[in-house]
This record gives structure tokens, sequence and C-alpha cells, in this order.
């Protein structure tokens, strides 16, 4: 057989993805991991021009962990929850996601 197999090779990369995100993110902690999400989530807010795309990554970045604090330190009276595993709660689905759609975007399949 010649040629390289598209679907498992695909499959293999979101799972080393996968992997060393998540090793990112236990290095680095809830920064790392809002560090990884905001970028793509602003790229497809305010597109992909580098000149305003980066400030309002540090921006909304900056916005997120503040809303995500104010929520950990708020949402229960006896103890105050991480804000990592708040950021994690919310940025999980959407990393899935972001992945999830670039493994179909070039396969034909939607």
């Amino acid at each position: 057989m010649l040629g390289v197999d598209v679907p498992r090779v695909r499959r293999e990369l979101v799972l080393i993805t996968a992997v060393l995100v998540g090793i990112s993110v236990a290095i680095a902690g809830a920064i790392g991991f809002v560090g990884l999400l905001v970028p793509h989530a602003m790229r497809r807010i305010v597109g992909a021009q580098h000149r305003v795309l980066i400030p309002a990554s540090a921006l909304a970045g900056a916005i997120l962990v503040v809303l995500c604090d104010l929520l950990a330190r708020s949402l229960f009276i006896s103890f105050e929850l991480p804000v990592g595993v708040l950021t994690a709660l919310l940025g999980a689905p959407f990393l899935f996601a972001l992945a999830w759609g670039a493994t179909t975007k070039g396969s034909g399949k939607r």
C-alpha cells in the first residue's frame, strides 16, 4: 500500500495534541489554558490581523480570568473554588469543539 492513511494520522494528531495541551495546562495551570483558548476565540470574533488580535486577546484573557476569579470566590460561601476549575469547565468544551472542527474541516464531513 502506498501513501498515508489520512483519517488515522488525523486521529493520532488530535490525540497527541490533546495530551500536549493537558501537559502544558498541568504545568502552567489556568493561565496556560486561557493562553491557549482566548486567542482562538478572539480570532473568530475580530479576525486574523495581529494588530487587532493580540491586544484583543490580552484584554479578553484578562477579563476571562477576572470573571472566573470573581465567580469562584462568590459561588460558594463556605469555601473558595480554584480558578482553574472554572476556566477548565468553560474552556474544555470549546477546545474540544475547536479540535473536532479542525479534524472534520479537511475531510468533507460536517
